[in-house]
């Protein structure tokens, strides 16, 4: 019996490799930024603990006022990621995400909302918000790590496709006007 197992197992295709090490090893995040907004000391705390061995730039923020201020200041970087609780004084997480979404400049900014909020309705409204990624409290560190790079490796390939994008638009306009200059 275990002979003819062996024998089954190695007529199967290979499993899928779930090591993400490869990509992980691909994706430089010492050049990417995470802002956390929450107005909660404690859970700005924990998170930034939780992130503190990937090799990027944290900024944090107390509440949603402060993080468009962060986010539209010319003299800060923009985050490649935030990090953003939704039940905040002054501006929400709903409101600062609808702000981020509707912006040009700062619309493919992934956001991840960390909130103990789990009905379904707010849920509903994160999304109608536009968020890309929902977590809940209490956060469990490997999800939210494991949520943290997608995310990073996704805002990274965004750009690399833009970049290529513009490049391929560059060379086709170069070749039409060499076009129009040899008719």
């Amino acid at each position: 019996m275990a002979d003819s197992l062996q024998a089954a197992a190695a007529h199967q295709p290979p499993m899928a490799n779930h090591d993400t090490s490869d990509a992980d090893e691909q994706l430089d995040l010492s050049g990417s930024s995470i802002l956390i907004v929450d107005d909660n000391a404690q859970n700005v705390e924990l998170l930034t603990a939780y992130l503190e061995n990937l090799p990027c730039a944290i900024a944090t923020a107390s509440d949603g006022i402060e993080a468009m201020s962060l986010i539209e200041d010319p003299e800060q970087r923009t985050p490649d990621l935030v990090l953003l609780d939704i039940m905040m004084p002054r501006m929400s997480g709903f409101e600062v995400c609808r702000k981020l979404k509707d912006d040009p400049a700062t619309r493919s900014i992934p956001i991840m909302m960390v909130t103990a909020l789990n009905e379904v309705g707010d849920i509903e409204r994160g999304v109608e918000s536009g968020t890309d990624d929902f977590l809940t409290k209490p956060v469990n560190k490997l999800e939210l790590i494991t949520r943290v790079k997608s995310l990073l490796r996704v805002r990274h390939l965004k750009r690399e496709l833009d970049r290529t994008m513009a490049y391929i638009r560059d060379i086709e306009g170069r070749n039409e006007q060499q076009e129009a200059k040899s008719q």
